[in-house]
């Protein structure tokens, strides 16, 4: 019998065949990813998306250099996208977003996007491509602070007339979940 504690030291064989040195660095990778997202999504206290949360206000520039003031759509349902020009899914979305605002805005709906670009100049062309019908203001790192974080994209927050948040959305989406929110937030007030 050994004694406890004993463990039996194995020799590593003589050569690591590539397959297994693929292996350990997926295994590698996927316990990394992990770790940041226990990390991130562990963080109490420090995220304002909880569901009626007030929606931290903000000032940014829009890419025609206006500044646009959250704050100032209060009694408005407001759909918040977090995107970007290089993401693919935000790509997708966007055109949903245009139909939504064409077709909501008048009851009181206003899509606003926050570009997550480094600097303006792909943003621009790219609105005027996909013909986008609503504001989008510059983001910055902080401007994601307050929203919990942006570490990946696309994320949209849908919120009340109130100015409250009701929906967080990570990751693309489809349409038919974003239109039955608008319509319960613009039909019901803000009471869910």
């Amino acid at each position: 019998m050994a004694p406890i504690g004993w463990t039996k030291v194995i020799p590593p064989p003589a050569e690591i065949s590539l397959h297994s040195a693929k292996q350990w660095l997926t295994a590698a990778a996927l316990l990394t990813l992990a770790i940041v997202g226990l990390l991130y999504f562990g963080r109490q206290g420090h995220s304002v998306v909880n569901s009626h949360s007030p929606a931290p206000d903000f000032t940014l520039n829009q890419i025609d250099g206006t500044p646009l003031q959250l704050s100032s759509y209060r009694g408005k349902v407001v759909l918040l996208d977090f995107w970007a020009t290089w993401c693919v899914p935000c790509r997708e979305e966007i055109p949903h977003f245009v139909e939504l605002q064409k077709k909501y805005g008048k009851q009181g709906l206003q899509i606003i996007g926050v570009s997550m670009d480094d600097t303006i100049d792909p943003v621009r062309p790219f609105a005027e491509k996909f013909q986008i019908n609503y504001p989008i203001v510059m983001g910055t790192a902080k401007t994601g602070e307050l929203y919990g974080g942006v570490l990946g994209l696309p994320i949209a927050f849908m919120i009340g007339r109130d100015g409250l948040i009701y929906h967080k959305h990570i990751g693309a989406t489809n349409v038919t979940v974003f239109e039955t929110e608008i319509q319960h937030l613009l039909q019901n007030g803000s009471q869910q």
